[in-house]
């Protein structure tokens, strides 16, 4: 079976990352996989709770969520992680973090665009950014710099979240980072 591996979703606010992560969370439990998911909101809320949005916070952000993903990985955990990670150099050091460590490192753009992310904006805060009320937002007045050579790219508009999970399910499949789809005994067989 898997060592473990960290699949890392990236992308603006309100592009789906934390949907998808959860879609796929829910399909690897159902194959018994070891799955923990690290999303930005609740890190922020805890862990990352003194961090602000300045560009060294938001470094010092991803290092942390980093360090954890790699902790959970490394005790044969497929650890999804959700989090904005704007800047390439953090989500670089997040790769080589878990390179070194001999972890997999899966990067996962949720790549919808901009003008998508504003009319879903689920927590009004680009609303709010354009009016001035939110500094630094990453794709108004902060920089988001996309992954130049992700392993997934996904575009979220128009597709269903379980149907993006599976495009990434499919690439764990491949990449043999998942269990095989097996028969659980009281279940339907699968056809």
């Amino acid at each position: 079976m898997n060592d473990g591996a960290t699949v890392w979703f990236t992308g603006l606010s309100g592009a789906g990352k934390s949907t998808v992560a959860h879609a796929l969370a829910a399909q690897l439990a159902g194959r018994a996989e070891r799955v923990f998911l690290l999303d930005g909101d609740d890190l922020r809320e805890g862990l990352n709770a003194d961090l602000g949005f300045a560009a060294e916070d938001r470094t010092e952000n991803v290092r942390r969520v980093a360090e954890v993903a790699l902790l959970f990985s490394r005790a044969s955990h497929l650890t999804l992680v959700s989090v904005i990670s704007p800047y390439a150099a953090g989500r670089r050091h997040a790769r080589a973090r878990h390179e070194s460590a001999g972890i997999a490192f899966v990067e996962v753009h949720v790549a919808t665009p901009i003008e998508v992310c504003e009319a879903r904006d689920p927590k009004g805060l680009y609303r709010r950014a354009r009016a001035g009320e939110i500094q630094r937002f990453t794709g108004i007045t902060d920089p988001y710099e996309a992954p130049e050579a992700p392993e997934v790219v996904l575009a979220t508009d128009g597709r269903s979240p379980a149907r993006s999970a599976e495009e990434v399910l499919a690439y764990l499949d491949r990449a043999g980072l998942a269990r095989p789809r097996t028969h659980v005994p009281g279940a339907p067989a699968p056809k």
